[in-house]
């Protein structure tokens, strides 16, 4: 994007920002467009492309020869409860709901919400395509060189540089590139433990997680977490005095599915508590730059004095899905992740670490991000507004502060994986709260991915899901009716 595109894009998230924050009201006016030129020192023209990018994300509306008023706000449903999971450690088997969620999740016969991941439409597909044709002219030679080592060092250079927004100084030389976040952070857990430890872990916590944890045949010890502010350290303190736990994985930023952004003051207690045990914090800010402000994006490893924090991410959620490249700096355990990524995979494809490397260097970087934010917010915004009118009566729903990720907690007879196979039916696909999870506990909460593809079908196709929730609660009724009758039948005689 140009540095007008960047401007105007500013200023409209700074005051994205006011509005969802309830600073400006809803139906409050806003300044004139010659008044918000005069503000922020802009032309009268990039105040319009403001405006206009804020009622793309229908935050704003414009009324005739009245000007621009804050558009109202989808009604607050209440957020869910704070997790109460069990205080022992369990072993982790998914089953094969989680390989069918996805497998539906990406087929395009079926609307999803059941993958967290950005569709296409949200990236400059050309600008990828260019970069990494240009890779492949300057760099043909690499395409029959086998690769080996840490990854290309211009990619480790851009990623430490990047590495500075989430306020961590990192050395490039201790910076591996690996095939994805899920990779490294396979790495982080089998450099810090053996088969049979204790991970501790938010709850619900991201199914993928329990996916690796079964594969290597760890325990989970789930931790009671907020669903804003993330996980709870006393509870997780607790924990580390009463059980021998080996590591703790946690996402601080937007963790998934709950959305959920630690304070800074929790994400320093948490680096000093991993160094106080000995133990690493294995770190996932795969999601810290879609959080809508700057100090949720600060990392728990910018606190970490003692090299107890592994950091592993990737930017597949913010550059191009399609180019699976992460990386992972594994602070003490930097030697052994180093050798386990070299037994086990090797490098990764040079020419393409040289075009995201290049990706990640061009101009408008900053402002792509900032334009992703506002659009997916406008279908955060949506889709809880179609939640609010669609969904039965005592449903509750997060409201993170950035991403693309709703958890939805419906009423507790509604069982979700029931609910999951007849959305299946009609070609929807949600993911069920069971996956996240090694226990029972939130089989009536769904994972609801608004980052895929977004239009009226979609819409239409959400509000659907609450139809069919409605419907399956009143089919129960008549049988739960019918039973308390029963009881109260056998009490009489009695």
């Amino acid at each position: 994007m140009d540095p007008h595109g960047a401007l105007y894009l500013q200023i409209a998230d700074t005051l994205a920002q006011s509005i969802r924050a309830g600073t400006l009201a809803r139906g409050e006016r806003m300044p004139s467009v010659r008044d918000l030129a005069r503000r922020h020192g802009v032309s009268v023209s990039t105040a319009v492309q403001a405006y206009r990018s804020l009622e793309d994300a229908q935050l704003i509306e414009a009324r005739p020869r009245s000007g621009y008023f804050v558009a109202a706000r989808p009604p607050r449903l209440p957020e869910p409860e704070v997790s109460r999971p069990p205080e022992r450690s369990l072993p982790v088997d998914l089953g094969e709901v989680a390989a069918h969620m996805i497998r539906v999740g990406h087929d395009p016969q079926y609307i999803s919400f059941g993958a967290a991941c950005p569709s296409a439409d949200l990236f400059d597909n050309d600008r990828v395509r260019r970069t990494v044709s240009r890779a492949i002219q300057r760099n043909r030679a690499l395409l029959t060189h086998y690769p080996v080592g840490p990854g290309q060092e211009a990619l480790r250079r851009v990623i430490a540089r990047q590495a500075l927004r989430l306020g961590c100084p990192l050395d490039p030389s201790r910076i591996l590139v690996s095939n994805g976040c899920l990779e490294s952070i396979t790495l982080a857990l089998r450099a810090a433990t053996e088969p049979g430890d204790i991970v501790a872990l938010e709850s619900p916590t991201y199914f993928g997680f329990l996916e690796i944890l079964e594969n290597l045949r760890l325990r989970a010890l789930e931790i009671p977490t907020h669903p804003r502010t993330g996980l709870s350290l006393d509870a997780l303190q607790l924990a580390l005095d009463t059980q021998p736990v080996r590591a703790v994985l946690a996402v601080p930023t937007l963790s998934n599915p709950l959305g959920s952004c630690m304070p800074q003051t929790e994400r320093r207690r948490l680096a000093q508590m991993m160094s106080a045990h000995g133990i690493p914090l294995i770190e996932d800010v795969i999601y810290n730059e879609l959080a809508e402000q700057d100090d949720k994006r600060r990392a728990v490893k910018s606190f970490d004095e003692t090299g107890h924090v592994m950091l592993c991410g990737s930017f597949s959620k913010t550059v191009s899905p399609g180019i699976r490249l992460g990386w992972i700096e594994g602070g003490r355990w930097h030697d052994k992740v180093a050798r386990l990524k070299a037994a086990t995979s090797g490098g990764q494809t040079p020419v393409m670490e040289l075009a995201l490397a290049d990706l990640l260097s061009q101009p408008g970087y900053e402002s792509g991000h900032r334009h992703l934010r506002s659009v997916i917010a406008a279908r955060v915004d949506q889709a809880r507004g179609v939640i609010a009118r669609s969904f039965p009566k005592g449903t509750r729903v997060t409201d993170p502060p950035g991403g693309f990720i709703l958890w939805v907690e419906l009423p507790a007879a509604l069982d979700t994986r029931a609910l999951f196979e007849a959305c299946l039916a009609e070609r929807i696909c949600i993911a069920p709260g069971a996956l996240f999870s090694a226990t029972d506990r939130y089989r009536h909460c769904v994972r609801l991915g608004v980052g895929g593809r977004w239009d009226d079908a979609q819409v239409r196709a959400l509000g659907r899901v609450g139809e069919i929730a409605e419907s399956l609660l009143q089919a129960q009724r008549p049988s739960a009716a019918a039973a308390a009758f029963r009881a109260e039948r056998i009490r009489s005689a009695v």
